[in-house]
């Protein structure tokens, strides 16, 4: 799916079928979550951070109220900065239209839109809870597939 190469210091199974977490972080800050192939082997780190990381996108998956409380290294650019924190913004069970996160920035959708393909840490960084004025839009640069099924999957979960 995403970043075949890197190398993780985990591997996690989650509760969307046919998927896993890959998780690399940086100097004790999260950077980056890959939704990879599901013939990963899960594999978990001894580090402290990592171990952190793990229990809080579990606790987000028993329950979609989680809040999560990891520093974050987003490494955007200072527009992509603003468009993420807005997004942490959005509660769970909510969803906010491109354009309305446009409105709030003062800026265009597209240049929402951008930013949200960008967005190094899903789930974390809620990019799944901004959707198109007419249906569900896209999800990581993909209209339609596996990846607008993830999409499909955490707005469920957090629906209840």
């Amino acid at each position: 799916m995403v970043n075949h190469h890197a190398t993780y210091e985990a591997v996690i199974s989650i509760p969307i079928e046919g998927v896993k977490l890959g998780i690399i972080a940086r100097d004790g800050e999260l950077s980056s979550i890959d939704f990879i192939s599901p013939h990963y082997p899960d594999y978990t780190s001894h580090d402290s951070f990592i171990l952190q990381v793990i229990a809080q996108l579990r606790a987000y998956f028993r329950n979609p109220l989680y809040c999560f409380t990891l520093p974050l290294d987003t490494h955007g650019t200072t527009f992509q900065d603003r468009v993420w924190r807005v997004l942490q913004q959005i509660p769970s069970g909510s969803s906010w239209s491109y354009g309305r996160v446009a409105s709030y920035l003062n800026t265009s959708s597209r240049a929402v839109g951008g930013a949200c393909r960008a967005n190094p840490l899903p789930i974390v960084i809620p990019c799944h809870r901004v959707v198109a004025a007419n249906g569900i839009g896209g999800f990581s640069g993909h209209v339609y597939g596996d990846k607008v099924k993830i999409k499909q999957w955490l707005l469920s979960h957090e629906n209840g």
